[in-house]
């Protein structure tokens, strides 16, 4: 099983939103950063396991958790001319955009902020959102960082 961390804008998708849907289940489109697609496309699997992290928000965190519940498939809104995130460049035939499809887990006892996952970098060395820099929406979570960070619950 794999662990992942993803970042969504809670007002513009955030765990209620998913927790709301039909099965409690979405597709996770928009990806538009080749590291991050390469993670979905090449990486995740069904029934790995999703740190849900609200981003851009008064409190950015881990707010829940998720999983993996169909593996990477085009993403189609690249495709369509009205859609948010169309790419004129990626074609059907040879896709350039993943997603996968997301079912809400759980919510977390409480918000686990950035601010506090600072505090315990030490214990974290590996966890990529600590790492100055780190814009990725989409990121591997080592075993040891996903049952470090759910104790801290």
């Amino acid at each position: 099983m794999g662990y992942w961390l993803m970042k969504s804008e809670p007002d513009v998708f955030g765990l209620e939103h998913l927790k709301k849907m039909p099965n409690k289940t979405e597709h996770w489109d928009g990806v538009r950063n080749y590291q991050a697609r390469n993670f979905m496309r090449d990486g995740m699997k069904v029934g790995d396991q999703i740190l849900f992290y609200h981003s851009n928000c008064e409190v950015p965190g881990i707010v829940g958790i998720a999983q993996v519940v169909r593996e990477a498939y085009p993403d189609h809104t690249a495709f369509d001319p009205e859609a948010k995130y169309h790419d004129p460049k990626s074609d059907p035939e040879n896709p350039r955009w993943y997603m996968v499809d997301v079912q809400y887990v759980r919510h977390l006892k409480r918000n686990i902020s950035l601010h506090e996952l600072k505090g315990h970098a030490e214990q974290l060395p590996d966890f990529p959102l600590l790492r100055k820099g780190n814009r990725l929406s989409v990121i591997p979570v080592s075993e040891q960082a996903w049952k470090y960070i759910l104790d801290l619950e």
